[in-house]
């Protein structure tokens, strides 16, 4: 199996940078065995959702624009808005920019949206993200009882770790040796091997168990430097957010009693509910701005 290069910026996106293993993966998603010849269009937009990595796929097969993330952390509730700006983004790139003002209607490929998650966090086996969950209620919206909603978007979450879905995992030998890699490298670091020794340890147990044996032969230590750099990635950014977050309790805290007007405390979370995030929330505090003004406009 070679990898196409173009989609290496995190080892999912480069293991399943192929058309022979995307559609391995989208048929043992779908419970289908899809033939050998059926065409696969890659259109992966670089850098769109996540800053310095890239752990999504999109793909069109069997009439179907697929896109596939990968999720090591915990689950982001915001997927769906994610991916509402990014499907835009790819229709935008396969159909002809005139093509939407003819009178005659546009055919699209059938859109699936997915993540495949391998995180350390309690996870069913799976679930469905919607849009719709982040509209403000239907009775703050004065909406007749079952109006319909006019914007909807589903994310369908698999937990890929080991132990769950494994009817999945049998379909795709390919996903089977990437949870069997993640799950040995976590079990060595639980042994209380350090990182770098139990990515290297774990690719040579893989090796001799035949796990993914030709792609960590021929591509071992530039895996490992890339999953390290994924992972730390992942701490600082979460680190970042909890750093983020104290900071924005802390002066919540102050202007609630100040103000009289809230809890500090709530005036943050009220913030977070609101869909502020707390690089945005530290980015406020750190320009001067108060909260308390902020909700004064709630």
């Amino acid at each position: 199996m070679i990898a196409n290069r173009e989609y290496k910026s995190s080892v999912f996106s480069w293991l399943f940078g192929t058309s022979e293993t995307l559609r391995e993966l989208y048929g043992a998603l779908s419970g289908v065995e899809l033939p050998a010849d059926i065409p696969v269009t890659i259109n992966t937009l670089e850098g769109v959702l996540f800053k310095g990595r890239m752990n999504d796929i999109s793909f069109e097969i069997d009439h179907r624009l697929v896109i596939v993330f990968e999720h090591q952390s915990t689950i982001n509730e915001n997927m769906p808005l994610r991916i509402l700006l990014y499907i835009a983004r790819i229709y935008e790139t396969i159909i002809a920019k005139r093509s939407i003002y003819r009178e005659k209607r546009v055919s699209l490929p059938y859109p699936e949206f997915i993540v495949l998650y391998n995180g350390t966090a309690p996870c069913g086996d799976e679930y469905v993200l919607n849009l719709s969950d982040a509209f403000t209620s239907p009775g703050e919206l004065s909406l007749s009882k079952g109006e319909y909603l006019p914007l909807e978007l589903k994310v369908k979450v698999y937990n890929i770790n080991r132990g769950h879905n494994e009817g999945i995992l049998r379909r795709s030998k390919t996903l089977e040796g990437y949870s069997y890699f993640i799950d040995t490298i976590r079990k060595y670091e639980e042994a209380g091997t350090g990182r770098d020794d139990a990515m290297k340890l774990a690719v040579e147990e893989c090796i001799g168990d035949g796990v993914l044996k030709v792609f960590l032969e021929q591509h071992g230590s530039e895996v490992v430097n890339m999953l390290m750099t994924e992972w730390n990635w992942d701490e600082a950014l979460e680190v970042r957010e909890e750093e983020g977050l104290e900071r924005g309790l802390e002066q919540g805290r102050m202007e609630g009693q100040r103000e009289g007007r809230m809890e500090g405390q709530n005036v943050v979370l009220e913030l977070v509910r609101r869909g502020y995030s707390a690089e945005q929330i530290e980015a406020k505090l750190a320009a001067g701005e108060t909260i308390g003004n902020e909700m004064a406009g709630k």
